[in-house]
């Protein structure tokens, strides 16, 4: 891909990141430099830095990237490794502010355990991250310690066990129709 390409598109080639993959970015840096403790996990295709982190490490280090200007969460989500492998919980922020045209982006991600998967909310540093963990509570599992209402949001609350996880094995049930 030549710089012109690169400079259009804003796209990095395959070997580019893959040469880039493990080095600091300017936000590791600026976590590094405040103390805070983090894996560098690389970059997306986009050319976002992604951050992992412990558990116990979210809300501090969120509330620091809130300070520094991390004031819009664009998405909270979820996903499974694989039956017997982690799951993770995955934050992307954004900068916001007036007269910017392409605003700094980041990723967090929170790898837990499948038989505890207890993680703090960040409904409480920002408010978007309500019905996302309540969905990923409700499809994964995954406890959102101090989420204000956090319950089942898409399946009855009676409902057993966590549909997308990798290792969910449906129950069996019929479900009666109308005959007509």
């Amino acid at each position: 891909m030549t710089e012109e390409e690169k400079k259009t598109t804003g796209k990095v080639s395959k070997d580019e990141q893959e040469s880039t993959a493990l080095q600091p970015g300017p936000i590791s840096n600026w976590l590094t430099k405040n103390g805070f403790e983090h894996n560098i996990l690389g970059v997306d295709h986009l050319g976002i830095e992604i951050i992992g982190i412990s558990p116990k490490f979210l809300i501090p280090l969120s509330t620091a990237l809130y300070a520094y200007g991390f004031n819009y969460l664009q998405c909270q989500g979820a996903y499974d490794l694989g039956p017997g492998k982690e799951l993770v919980s995955f934050y992307h922020l954004v900068k916001v502010a007036d007269n910017i045209d392409s605003p700094q982006e980041m990723r967090l991600k929170v790898f837990l355990t499948r038989d505890n998967p207890h993680v703090p909310s960040v409904y409480w540093i920002w408010k978007a991250a309500d019905w996302q963990e309540r969905e990923n509570y409700d499809m994964y599992g995954i406890v959102y310690d101090n989420h204000p209402d956090l319950k089942r949001i898409l399946m009855p609350e009676d409902w057993v066990g966590w549909p997308l996880r990798k290792d969910y094995i449906s129950p069996n049930f019929y479900e009666l129709q109308d005959a007509y």
